[in-house]
């Protein structure tokens, strides 16, 4: 697999794949609503500036996860870009709402 990595003050940010390798990941995890491993691992919390990213790899619209989290589509849309940063209640309902295990206490970087 020919992966690139890109790095931000030293810590690796994002891992780029030719689509033709990302497809053979999606596809090897067969049809699901899960977000692809190359997205998110259980073994690291999901960090809230990959939220967009997250929401993307399930299938959803700004509107739609805004609702399930019970939060207005600016304020997430504030969220997402990285203008705001949520408190631990509006973390959880995001993270059920993606349907992910937890939701990081503190925003990592």
């Amino acid at each position: 697999m020919s992966v690139q990595i890109i790095m931000r003050d030293g810590v690796p940010e994002y891992a780029v794949l030719p689509w033709d390798e990302y497809q053979k990941l999606v596809g090897a995890q067969g049809p699901s609503t899960a977000v692809p491993a190359a997205v998110y691992s259980p073994a690291t919390l999901p960090r809230f500036d990959d939220l967009a990213v997250i929401r993307e790899a399930k299938g959803m619209s700004q509107d739609a996860l805004a609702r399930s989290a019970g939060i207005s589509p600016v304020y997430l849309n504030l969220i997402e870009s990285g203008e705001r940063d949520p408190g631990e209640p509006i973390r959880r309902a995001l993270a059920r709402a993606l349907e992910i295990e937890g939701g990081s206490s503190k925003r990592e970087r």
